[in-house]
């Protein structure tokens, strides 16, 4: 079975990127969502096995859509991993007591980006 990613980000450059990556080099399916409301939407519409998800955007940050995908039944056993420039061990630890999966730091290698989601996860790859 194909997973099945959505990718938060209101950056469309690399909203893009992240899902060809996870397409060409991982294999799995994905849908982009432009920012956090769309997101929030989306994951309550689609069974996801993960959610990469950018930690500042416009309307709804990273954290605030973490929080209502937390609140909702519906959503929140699916496994969510930020996007982010702040990758200090402060903002690490704050956004696994929120129960995030993991962090991928941007930049990030697009070819290797699959890579990190599969090890964060655990999946097989």
């Amino acid at each position: 079975m194909t997973k099945q990613i959505l990718v938060i980000d209101d950056e469309i450059d690399i909203r893009d990127v992240v899902c060809l990556a996870l397409e060409e080099f991982g294999g799995w399916q994905t849908c982009g969502a432009a920012s956090g409301q769309e997101g929030i939407t989306q994951a309550q519409a689609h069974p996801w096995d993960a959610i990469l998800l950018d930690m500042s955007m416009p309307d709804l940050d990273g954290v605030t859509v973490l929080e209502q995908l937390r609140a909702n039944p519906q959503t929140q056993s699916i496994p969510v991993i930020f996007l982010t420039a702040r990758a200090m061990q402060s903002d690490r630890d704050r956004l696994t007591k929120l129960g995030a999966a993991g962090i991928i730091a941007k930049p990030f290698d697009p070819v290797l980006v699959w890579q990190a989601v599969a090890a964060i996860l655990q999946w097989s790859i």
